[in-house]
């Protein structure tokens, strides 16, 4: 979708104008992207839970359980490892430039105006896992997974919001990206704290050193791919190594990548993202999803969806993402100064709060670093995933579709 003239010009009080080249173009690459992203995402995941509970479920499960790589360097993992280890350190490299993008020419450069979705997001995070905590009532095996409900999906929440909401304020899709760009932020910075393993000093004093090292390059625009990319990867190694999950490198290179460009030509982090994104969103997040949402349903039964930690994940999601979102959204614009932008009404906003309780990939990463593999435990948190985000996202069409009628 292109975004229009006066629409890129407007500027609104509760975050930063899109009126610059760069913002607008960006924006709209990240709209048409997300959007096709979601579709494979989705297919990808109902893909995984037929086959999952097909005759070929045995074969999937071995598959996921088969090792590759090279023992020697301690990367000897099963596929399944590979992909929450290393397709989604793509996923995240591209979600770090988004994060730099906004903090640098966007929504988050201006702190007054981007306070509205930081807060509405911190918010976001916050209530859905007090929800989970008092739901999962001390058991202190379901609560290693308190942070499942935290994450919202960007490129399920862009695509539904794209079928759903055509015809709506462009500023509702700017609303939304803010929002789950800094919920990406926080989520990244829950995997580094409290989601890593016993941590390796010599491997992380090295992550460190190489990661000055790539901080160096770049300031000096020494951005030749032939030694940026080998050094990249030993930073994923280093890091994976020293304990630290491996996802946070994606991040840690993304943020220390030049995004200023010279005498007309795109930046090193522009560049980086034109090739890392069309990898992340067309093979490493749906392969990701492929080999995480293909949950036997048939082992577990009905009652798995009703069992605590799925219930846990679903209140978290269908109801303490919106919860959070809305009521801090509400405070700050009805006691302080900022304000929503003229073209949003509180519909539109309760939709965009519906939509951040789809929380598919980093859910699916959270539970899967919260509980045993192979334990009921996890593939319940699973089944809490997918059935919330199914939710909030049905409910969040409705709402769209009822918020068109009427205009």
């Amino acid at each position: 979708m292109a975004l229009s003239a006066t629409m890129a010009k407007e500027r609104y009080d509760a975050f930063e104008p899109i009126d610059t080249p760069e913002e607008t173009t960006w924006l709209t690459r990240v709209l048409k992207d997300e959007t096709f992203g979601g579709a494979l995402l989705l297919f990808a995941a109902l893909a995984a839970l037929i086959v999952a509970n097909s005759p070929a479920g045995d074969f999937y499960k071995d598959l996921l359980d088969t090792k590759i790589g090279i023992e020697t360097i301690g990367l000897k993992l099963t596929l399944a490892h590979w992909a929450a280890d290393g397709l989604l350190a793509i996923f995240f490299l591209v979600a770090g430039l988004e994060l730099k993008h906004e903090f640098t020419y966007g929504s988050l450069s201006n702190p007054k105006q981007a306070l509205v979705p930081i807060v509405a997001a911190i918010a976001g995070m916050v209530f859905p896992a007090i929800l989970f905590v008092l739901a999962v009532n001390g058991d202190r095996e379901a609560l290693a997974g308190w942070a499942i409900p935290v994450a919202t999906d960007i490129a399920f929440a862009l695509a539904v919001l794209a079928v759903a909401g055509r015809g709506l304020p462009v500023e509702l899709r700017a609303f939304l990206l803010t929002l789950a760009v800094v919920d990406d932020l926080g989520a990244i910075t829950i995997i580094a704290i409290f989601y890593s393993d016993k941590i390796k000093p010599n491997y992380l004093l090295l992550t460190i050193a190489l990661i000055a090292l790539y901080a160096l390059l770049q300031k000096f625009r020494y951005t030749r791919w032939f030694y940026l990319l080998p050094l990249g990867l030993t930073i994923w190694w280093a890091t994976y190594q020293s304990g630290v999950h491996a996802t946070v490198a994606g991040v840690a290179i993304a943020l220390l990548t030049n995004l200023k460009s010279e005498k007309g030509k795109p930046s090193p982090a522009e560049i980086t993202e034109l090739k890392a994104r069309p990898i992340s969103v067309a093979i490493a997040v749906p392969l990701y999803a492929f080999s995480a949402a293909g949950v036997d349903l048939r082992e577990l039964g009905a009652e798995a969806i009703v069992s605590q930690i799925s219930l846990a994940v679903i209140l978290g999601l269908v109801i303490g993402k919106p919860a959070g979102v809305m009521l801090a959204t509400y405070l700050l614009t009805k006691f302080t100064s900022a304000k929503l932008n003229e073209n949003l009404r509180w519909p539109d906003v309760f939709a965009v709060c519906l939509l951040a309780g789809i929380g598919f990939t980093v859910s699916l990463l959270i539970t899967e670093l919260s509980y045993d593999s192979g334990s009921n435990a996890l593939a319940e948190g699973k089944i809490g995933v997918l059935t919330g985000s199914l939710i909030s996202a049905l409910a969040a069409v409705i709402l769209l579709k009822l918020r068109r009628n009427k205009l």
